[in-house]
């Protein structure tokens, strides 16, 4: 795609945003009472942000202006962060984190597809230089303290000489018996059909005849290839089978490949020249500019000095430095404005103090008449306060003004616009330029009041000032007892070599969250229609992951004013990609990976004292090089019932007591995770893990739908050709209960290199995987029961269920799906 059509692309996108910003302001003001109308409305908004999240994620990739690309980028991160905020509500509203939009994305015509929420690249392209050298010194760090998995050789028994040659020639003697064998069987047929031959031989054979048999046999057979060869066509042409050549990749997603490559450096040369024009630009400015401005400022406040004189007697007061000095003033006013105000503010004043007495007395009448209405408001619900759609608004209105109409024909490289940065320089300008004007004109006041009144300052002001500054000096002081740094002495470096050396700071495997394949739920709405909860897809857990991980954490703007998370509990049985996920995290963020599993810390930093130091290295390095994943492996051991006798040695609860208080310290400011992963949470004390725990995802085993794209996707990523041969549906069926883990274990093991190169004569069949699945322990429906059992018991799952079991919620439901439909056809 080209320039233009990406830009055409922007248009196009920025006016469905303006549409949906002008409905949710209207949204704001309305109240409701129907949960399901309002459900579906936040449902509706979601659903359309996510895919105008998706197409300004496309377009800020692959744009190359550079002022463009500054406002894309803001608008991008509300989006957001307002798609975080409309989760938010959601899960409050339907007490759960798991949500099904299938009678939405029908009205909107979607597919569930499109609901898949993409990963900004620019996570990783803006700080790829940054984890490549992180990595590197990781890297270095393990290699020099021996602890690097490349440089350290598995140790080899060393085995006698005579069992050597002993097991050579058990070895030797079978290949020579496996050739005897092959040669007896050789001899074997050509005595049989010699011996055929003789019998047969008496009859003597018609030529015609045989002819005729052998056109009959050549002819079936043509048949059935073209017949073969047309129900393959009619397949294809129906969407059952993939075109030929299909996952090969074409010469023309190459070049596309290429061209994005060209793009991104194109990118990066823009943003170098506009960088350098900002500097070049405004030096320019203050050279040609900076007389006139500090003249015209000069004049503006001298004559704002004469006109107070006139009208009130004496001259003004110069506002302070910290208040704004003459630009909270003017701020784009005339000074007859200005001495305006004054006045008016003056009057106002004295009116307040008369109105004062009356207004309070009436506002007690109204809270007393007020009081009983208070129940009928909570009853209503209404759109809370977004901390983005200010700056949304603020960024649509920017494009409206500059970039809707501007016209960029004469632009066709799409290099930095150089009006727009002198626009944006003057006023960088001014305000230095009003500094220092400032600055003299204070002076010229002072000599004026001198000369003129003869007043002298009084020496209120810097009473006033110390008493300030005595203030906050005080609470300085008490701040710095609070934080105090255990380790003031020691540089960045050495924490991170130090951590490194104990296995604190581990390397995260590269695995991308499109690596954790799954498939959608299709009869979530219908289920909960019928009051039956229905487990999570694969999906929808990779959904949470993203909303809850990897957004937040990738970038900084989203974190500190989206709904906070920062602990993250991952549930389920053994198998289902739970370590996967948390190291997907880490790859997709660029997140540096800290392992406080209770196995980990085992032994290391003993002590009160050693446990304090230790945590304090960990979350000083997390926050110097944030973003960072604390991640905590077999979490239930942390907050065992009762601790197994043959764990006692070491102390698995050692962070019970210190989690809870690492959460307060936590600030949106800081990009840190807390992830736990358990298989056995039933294990734990429940209140202080549900304490600690902000979010619970529970990742279930994969359904039908979803085995069946792993057994497709694992086969074809390890080797293996799909053919007619190789049933994927009987698999997919057969391995009901099995997870993920062991999914990709059979595979391996069925999938060595010799069977892959005897695919050609011997196609994969679904018999060569069961032997293997058959040797292996499914997640019994029990044990799926213990899991949702138990988080029946969790706090959102407790409301969950006292909601479900209220009735005389039906008509309700039937409306609010009835007036959804409607403001959906509307839009439509």
């Amino acid at each position: 795609m080209s320039n233009a059509m990406y830009n055409k692309m922007w248009h196009q996108t920025q006016e469905a945003l303006n549409s949906l910003l002008d409905k949710e302001s209207q949204k704001l003001v309305e109240q409701e009472k129907n949960p399901v109308y309002i459900f579906q409305m936040l449902a509706t908004f979601y659903i359309k942000y996510v895919q105008i999240f998706r197409n300004l994620e496309n377009v800020y990739d692959q744009i190359v202006h550079p002022q463009k690309r500054l406002l894309i980028r803001k608008i991008l991160d509300g989006t957001m962060g307002r798609i975080l905020e409309l989760k938010n509500d959601m899960v409050e509203l339907e007490l759960s984190e798991f949500h099904y939009f299938d009678d939405i994305l029908q009205d909107l015509k979607l597919a569930p597809q499109q609901l898949d929420i993409p990963i900004p690249k620019y996570f990783l392209k803006e700080k790829i230089e940054v984890i490549r050298e992180r990595k590197k010194i990781l890297a270095q760090i393990l290699a020099d303290s021996g602890l690097d998995a490349t440089s350290m050789k598995l140790a080899i028994k060393s085995m006698p000489f005579e069992e050597a040659i002993k097991l050579i020639q058990i070895a030797e003697r079978a290949r020579q018996g496996r050739l005897r064998a092959l040669f007896m069987k050789q001899i074997y047929l050509q005595e049989f059909r010699a011996k055929q031959a003789r019998l047969l031989g008496e009859k003597v054979a018609d030529a015609g005849a045989a002819a005729l048999r052998i056109q009959k046999v050549w002819r079936g057979f043509c048949q059935s290839k073209r017949t073969e060869r047309e129900r393959e066509e009619e397949m294809i042409f129906l969407g059952m089978n993939p075109p030929p050549l299909f996952d090969q990749v074409s010469a023309t997603i190459r070049q596309a490949e290429k061209v994005n490559l060209l793009r991104s450096a194109v990118q990066l040369r823009h943003e170098e020249g506009y960088r350098e024009a900002l500097v070049t630009i405004k030096n320019d400015l203050q050279q040609t500019e900076g007389p006139d401005i500090k003249e015209s400022l000069r004049d503006q406040i001298r004559q704002w000095f004469i006109e107070c004189r006139n009208l009130t007697g004496s001259f003004p007061e110069f506002p302070n430095v910290e208040d704004g000095g003459s630009a909270m003033i003017f701020s784009n006013k005339t000074p007859e404005q200005v001495i305006e105000d004054i006045l008016a503010s003056q009057e106002e004043e004295e009116k307040n103090k008369k109105k004062g007495k009356k207004a309070k007395k009436e506002e007690k009448k109204k809270v007393v008449k007020e009081k009983p209405k208070v129940k009928e408001e909570e009853e209503e619900w209404k759109m809370s306060r977004s901390a983005f759609l200010p700056s949304m608004k603020e960024g649509s209105d920017v494009y409206k003004d500059t970039w809707m109409n501007k016209d960029e024909s004469q632009n066709f490289p799409q290099d930095y616009d150089e009006e727009l940065i002198k626009k944006e320089k003057r006023k960088e300008v001014e305000a230095e330029i009003r500094v220092q004007v400032d600055e003299l004109m204070r002076q010229e006041l002072k000599n004026l009041k001198l000369a003129v009144n003869k007043e002298m300052e009084l020496p209120v002001r810097a009473g006033k000032k110390g008493k300030k500054n005595k203030g906050k000096k005080g609470k300085r002081g008490k701040r710095g007892k609070k934080d105090k740094d255990l380790t003031a002495d020691r540089t960045i470096e050495s924490l991170f070599k130090e951590l490194v050396e104990e296995g604190l700071l581990i390397q995260a495997r590269k695995v991308n969250l499109s690596d954790y394949i799954g498939e959608y739920s299709y009869l979530g709405t219908t289920l909960r229609h019928v009051s039956i909860e229905p487990m999570p897809s694969l999906l929808d857990v990779r959904q949470l992951i993203t909303l809850y991980g990897i957004l937040p954490l990738g970038s900084a703007a989203v974190h500190e004013k989206a709904p906070l998370v920062k602990s993250l509990l991952l549930a389920g049985p053994s198998g289902v990609g739970k370590k996967m996920l948390v190291h997907t995290i880490c790859t997709e963020t660029g997140a540096n990976l800290f392992n406080l599993s209770a196995a980990n810390i085992a032994g290391k930093y003993p002590g009160k004292n050693g446990l304090q130091m230790m945590l304090h290295m960990v979350f000083k390095v997390a926050r110097q090089l944030q973003p960072s994943v604390v991640w905590i492996e077999d979490t239930e051991k942390t907050f065992y019932k009762k601790v197994p006798n043959n764990e006692k040695m070491n102390d698995p609860k050692r962070l019970k007591k210190q989690l809870p208080k690492i959460l307060k310290l936590l600030k949106p400011d800081d990009r840190i995770l807390i992830v736990g992963t358990t298989q056995r949470p039933f294990d734990a004390e429940l209140q202080s893990f549900c304490r600690a725990y902000q979010k619970i995802i529970l990742v279930p085993r994969p359904d039908y739908a979803s085995r069946y794209v792993l057994w497709k996707q694992i086969i074809q990523r390890n080797g293996g050709v799909l053919t007619k041969a190789l049933n994927i549906s009987c698999l997919a069926k057969v391995t009901d209960g099995f997870t993920q883990g062991n999914i990709v274990k059979v595979v391996k093991g069925v999938l060595t290199d010799r069977r892959i190169r005897q695919q050609i004569q011997k196609p994969l069949t679904p018999a060569e995987f069961i032997p293997l699945i058959a040797g292996m322990n499914p997640v019994y429906k029990e044990e799926e029961e213990c899991f949702k059992n138990w988080y029946a018991k969790t706090p959102l799952g407790r409301k969950r269920v006292l909601a479900s079991t209220v009735g005389g919620r039906g008509k309700e439901t039937e409306k609010g799906k009835k007036r959804g439909k409607k403001e959906r056809k509307k839009n439509l």
